[in-house]
């Protein structure tokens, strides 16, 4: 018998509202813009530059509150918060994954995805070993645990942002240009272990500029002008696994 129970829902932003004041101009980076996502969806958000896509992503990853309206994380509003318990909620709900990695130089894989956990008092040194090493083998790079940032390639670097982004098991996983630094079959790879991680249930969230991206998620929102243009679910779920199997194989040096 299927089960028809409502899925949670992780993130809604109600009439959320964003201006900004530049000079004597007032720029309405974000108008109004209200949207649910639900626990285990892969959502696009989609827009040129100067669309809001970046304020909105400020605003997902609590690295900002709207002016306007409200946002709730995982059941908890945000707008009324003070920078620190934003912080603290920042690092316990939320996995960033950043188009440069931003993965700390001269240091191990392991190392790496240790460092969100280091905010947390409750978790051991071992217990925070134990668990990067399983979000490393969950992304392919079960051995590449002691490699530097230095000795991996592009892809391999990603992979350990994704495994730094999944060691807190948060409730959303927040992607930003996840792909814009990688070549083509990199990025797909990517994106199949994208597509692995949601059919495993993880909520993520993938803001891009490139509308290609959108025909391997499971839903795409369009902001223009700071308004959402479009919200539709993608019936027709591209396989990226496909995708890379089409693509040439890299040439051997």
């Amino acid at each position: 018998m299927e089960n028809h129970l409502p899925k949670k829902i992780v993130i809604e932003l109600q009439n959320v509202k964003r201006k900004f004041i530049v000079g004597n101009e007032v720029v309405h980076a974000l108008r109004n813009v209200s949207f649910k996502i639900c626990e285990g969806e892969f959502v696009t958000i989609m827009g040129t530059s100067g669309s809001g896509k970046s304020t909105l992503l400020n605003q997902l990853g609590c690295l900002d509150t709207p002016t306007s309206g409200e946002y709730i994380l995982d059941g908890i509003s945000v707008r009324t918060m003070k920078r620190s318990e934003r912080a603290v909620l920042r690092n316990r709900k939320i996995g960033f994954v950043f188009q440069n990695y931003n993965l700390l130089p001269k240091t191990t894989a392991v190392e790496n995805v240790e460092l969100p956990l280091m905010y947390n008092p409750s978790i051991s040194a071992k217990e925070r070993k134990e668990r990067a090493i399983r979000s490393l083998e969950m992304v392919g790079l079960g051995n590449r645990l002691y490699h530097k940032s230095n000795q991996m390639s592009g892809g391999q670097m990603q992979r350990v942002a994704i495994a730094r982004a999944l060691v807190n098991d948060p409730a959303v996983l927040l992607a930003d240009e996840a792909t814009g630094n990688l070549d083509t079959r990199t990025s797909f790879e990517i994106l199949v272990l994208f597509q692995k991680l949601h059919s495993m249930g993880r909520t993520i969230i993938f803001v891009t500029h490139n509308p290609e991206i959108a025909q391997y998620s499971s839903r795409n929102i369009t902001l223009r002008d700071g308004l959402i243009r479009e919200d539709k679910h993608n019936v027709n779920i591209l396989s990226a696994t496909e995708a890379l199997s089409q693509l040439p194989l890299p040439l051997e040096d």
